[in-house]
């Protein structure tokens, strides 16, 4: 089945058209030297049955998480999503809005827009919310360079104890912004405050903290915050779990200044690695909005008095002079947005709450069974949320390889990051015989 459905008599008529004999003559100005002399090395077409069959098959290669256990995170989680979000988000109005260019055009988008904005400003602590980013990696970016605007400094503090992932994305664009990066090294699993007061200056710009940071421990956030405020310029630019904000302090009452994250945790679900959905949130200041990239949607009334949603700021290349704008972001992750609106109405503040403390108390209960073990021990054992570091005598990727023959994920091999241990993750959704399950593998390993 061609993908290209023009039939010969067309071609040829389109050709004669132009005045050209052949397809060939149209390519004719391309150098004989990068010009492939042979036929590319591609299959025929096939049927759409044979096309939908090979699909299935490659399919079936994958396994989902109702196959296996997983205590995977490091940024991605395994939380329960509510059936009302795919009963909801699957309604046309919504669902083929996935990114809209233009949501002046439908109220309905802007108003559950206006309310993911409301939802992350209570989270936060944070004065004003845009309308979502592509992922928690380009936001926590986009906040360092924004941050550099704000500040009219080009220094910024990164904590080995951010996301590694994270800390790639920063630097990347970064780079284009002639930022200068100070790379941070803890000992232990959180950073020493006295890391940052021996390298902040008057020229930071900003320090990025990760709440809890990416090996599940908490950073002295008050204490730190107390060492940035003694630069007048520096902003503090925490990335927050937003599942845990319903547990933990929000970190607008430690002194941050930009608060952003991943929220595919909101009711998102894994997918295979995406979509995501970036959070980003300020303090309600005027150099602080007119900084934000992405889009802003605001409630207001007409001539006639009737309540409206508009959007109230664009500060993205397609709407102002391109040397103006903050971002290139070309619009906001609409869809999932509405994902975890939906998911933060139905949980509600203590339903969001009761998520958390699940994922504490789960965390803690299997932290402590495995750190009974002869062969294994939780590094961050005093000091963790929902996610730990195990270290063992073993062999990290046997043991892996091991425990996924057992249908078991048990982690993320932090030797890939240069570290030592399994980072492992405990959600809501794992059972007391779930983890007990995984105890008991690991114990005859």
């Amino acid at each position: 089945m061609d993908y290209i459905s023009n039939t010969a008599a067309e071609k040829n008529k389109m050709l004669k058209e132009i005045g050209v004999e052949a397809v060939e003559d149209l390519f004719q100005m391309i150098p004989e030297a990068v010009t492939a002399a042979d036929d590319l090395n591609i299959k025929p077409g096939i049927s759409e049955l044979e096309l939908m069959r090979t699909a299935q098959l490659q399919a079936k290669k994958n396994k989902s998480l109702d196959e296996q256990l997983s205590f995977l995170g490091a940024g991605a989680y395994d939380h329960y999503v509510p059936g009302i979000i795919d009963a909801l988000i699957s309604r046309s109005e919504f669902y083929t809005a996935y990114t809209p260019y233009q949501a002046e055009l439908s109220q309905g988008t802007l108003e559950a827009i206006y309310e993911y904005q409301s939802m992350i400003c209570d989270l936060t602590g944070m004065g004003i919310a845009n309308a979502s980013m592509l992922d928690g990696g380009s936001a926590a970016a986009e906040a360092v360079t924004m941050a550099a605007r704000i500040s009219r400094n080009s220094k910024v503090l990164l904590p080995d104890t951010v996301n590694p992932a994270y800390r790639e994305v920063i630097k990347t664009y970064g780079a284009g912004q002639d930022l200068e990066f100070i790379d941070l090294e803890s000992t232990q699993t959180a950073l020493d405050p006295a890391q940052i007061e021996a390298n902040i200056d008057d020229q930071t710009a900003v320090v990025v903290l990760q709440y809890p940071n990416f090996y599940g421990s908490l950073e002295k956030m008050e204490e730190i915050s107390k060492i940035i405020k003694k630069s007048k310029k520096t902003l503090m630019l925490v990335i927050a779990n937003p599942i845990l904000l319903g547990v933990l302090k929000a970190p607008a009452d430690f002194g941050a200044d930009i608060v952003v994250g991943e929220a595919q945790n909101l009711g998102s679900g894994l997918n295979y690695g995406g979509p995501n959905l970036g959070f980003m949130a300020c303090r309600d200041e005027r150099k602080m909005l007119r900084q934000l990239p992405g889009r802003i949607v605001g409630k207001t009334t007409d001539v006639e008095g009737k309540e409206g949603f508009v959007l109230t700021l664009q500060t993205r290349e397609q709407h102002i002079r391109r040397e103006k704008a903050t971002s290139n972001i070309c619009t906001n992750e609409a869809l999932n947005a509405l994902m975890a609106t939906i998911y933060l109405s139905t949980m509600g503040r203590e339903g969001l709450k009761e998520v958390g403390e699940h994922c504490y108390h789960k965390a803690h209960y299997l932290a402590e069974k495995i750190d009974n073990l002869s062969a294994f021990e939780v590094s961050n054992r005093n000091n963790f949320f929902n996610e730990f570091v195990l270290k063992t005598e073993k062999d990290n990727r046997k043991l892996i390889e091991e425990l996924l023959a057992a249908e078991i994920i048990v982690g993320y091999n932090l030797e890939a990051v240069g570290k030592e241990g399994i980072l492992v993750s405990v959600t809501e959704k794992r059972t007391k015989a779930e983890m007990d399950k995984l105890v008991e593998k690991m114990e005859v390993l």
